[in-house]
């Protein structure tokens, strides 16, 4: 029986600019970008040098405090260029893509009839691993660990994300076989977190415990899931994975080649030709993005937690989305007067939406704001359904206090888990970043 999980604090937020339910092929991506940054934590290590020919699935770069954890090439064709910046850090690795795609032969295996060191070093070796992610800390997955649980969250709640069901509607075999691969790296549980109200084949996937979610925005999170699940605790780790990561794991073991398929949703008000569009992990985005309004914010992943890219950049690694909307840089005359006009959202009663709870809005980059001091008022506690203090706990990332970050449930979050407390709170603050700041101190401090 799955188990059903009602999430009551958070916030839905209703945007225009959905995409429609149609896929279409996007043109091949003359180059691919495969960005150290993308992978937190991440210091690579070249394998190749420029203009060296690889294969699709050829290792390009490697962890340096970890040489099982690979990052491989999504297509074939040359190294064109290691993009360097201060001190010779790696900012990208540019790969020019043949016309037609060379695959490398790792061979077919079962992973329900083979031994579960033999599934881990297929995962890890072949550049598979770096899918799967670690909590705490919202790290890449260190292949000498073995996780309590792993995680798949298959119902993204976040406004204009893509639908998973949707994106692996054709991929059904190869999810479930992803999901017998991962139920080899761990002593526990796969689970995988679905929407209730669907009736969509994630609901009879075997050998994973289904978890049915109803609720506002972060009931789909991995964190949420986690902690209504099995808690992480000092010294306890458990994986993560994107639900579109696990059936490429899953093509790979009954095929043998990796196919790095991403498929991706234009959303957002600016975005003119709003639909899903296969693609390459990497892809350009001006080979997905042709038709948009000028003065626009291009953001690969959802407005919350995704990051700002140019027309002539790279898609996210991980993201499913590509959201256009208009920047914030015009000035709102009187935007400082409540109940001004109903054309603007707010999580408090600042303005008439709370009136009007399904009404879509159209939403720019503007803050509406400038930074201020934190104050005590509880809008935080009513966006968080994790069972923290988060304006504590954001306080004690700040000042680096390490015991008290711990005692506040540290190892729990990640910086998504914040993304509403940066939409809502006056404070204006950047909880998302003094999160991440804060693992990356416990991730020095203690490891």
């Amino acid at each position: 029986m799955p188990i059903d999980l009602k999430i009551k604090k958070g916030l839905k937020l209703n945007l225009k600019g959905e995409a429609e339910n149609t896929i279409e092929q996007a043109p091949v991506s003359k180059t691919i970008g495969l960005r150290p940054t993308n992978f937190h934590s991440l210091v690579p290590k070249m394998v190749l040098k420029e203009g060296a020919k690889l294969k699709a699935g050829d290792e390009v770069f490697f962890s340096k405090y970890s040489d099982k954890t690979r990052v491989v090439s999504p297509v074939s064709g040359t190294l064109k260029e290691i993009v360097r910046g201060a001190k010779r850090k790696i900012l990208n690795v540019i790969v020019e893509a043949d016309d037609t795609i060379e695959y490398k032969d790792f061979g077919v295996m079962d992973p329900l009839k083979s031994d579960s060191a033999d599934v881990k070093d297929r995962i890890f070796s072949t550049g598979l691993g770096i899918f799967l992610n670690q909590r705490p800390y919202d790290i890449p997955a260190n292949a000498d660990d073995t996780p309590k649980a792993i995680y798949i969250s298959a119902y993204d709640t976040a406004p204009l994300s893509a639908s998973q069901e949707f994106i692996l509607k054709d991929r059904q075999d190869d999810f479930q076989n992803g999901v017998n691969a991962l139920t080899k790296l761990t002593g526990g549980k796969v689970y995988l977190g679905v929407d209730k109200k669907s009736d969509s084949f994630l609901h009879t996937v075997e050998n994973a415990e289904i978890l049915t979610i109803t609720g506002p925005h972060p009931a789909g999170n991995v964190g949420t899931l986690i902690h209504e699940t099995e808690p992480i605790n000092r010294g306890e780790i458990v994986w993560t994975i994107n639900p579109e990561d696990v059936a490429i794991i899953g093509e790979q073991f009954r095929t043998g080649k990796y196919n790095a398929q991403r498929t991706v949703v234009v959303t957002g008000t600016s975005a003119k030709n709003r639909k899903y569009f296969k693609t390459i992990i990497g892809s350009e985005v001006s080979s997905i993005l042709k038709d948009y309004e000028d003065n626009s914010r291009i953001i690969s992943g959802n407005v919350l937690t995704g990051e700002k890219v140019e027309s002539d950049g790279y898609l996210n690694f991980f993201s499913n989305t590509l959201t256009v909307i208009p920047e914030g840089n015009e000035h709102r005359m009187f935007g400082w007067v409540p109940f001004k006009d109903n054309n603007i959202h707010s999580a408090s009663k600042t303005s008439l939406s709370w009136l009007f709870p399904n009404k879509k809005y159209e939403v720019n980059t503007n803050l509406n704001g400038e930074e201020r001091a934190l104050v005590v008022t509880g809008e935080m506690e009513e966006v968080m359904p994790l069972d923290i203090f988060p304006m504590q706990l954001i306080k004690a990332c700040m000042a680096g206090d390490v015991e008290k970050m711990e005692s506040l449930g540290i190892y729990e979050v990640a910086p998504e888990d914040f993304a509403l407390v940066d939409y809502t709170n006056t404070s204006k603050i950047e909880a998302q970043d003094i999160i991440r700041n804060g693992l990356d101190i416990m991730i020095t401090e203690v490891g």
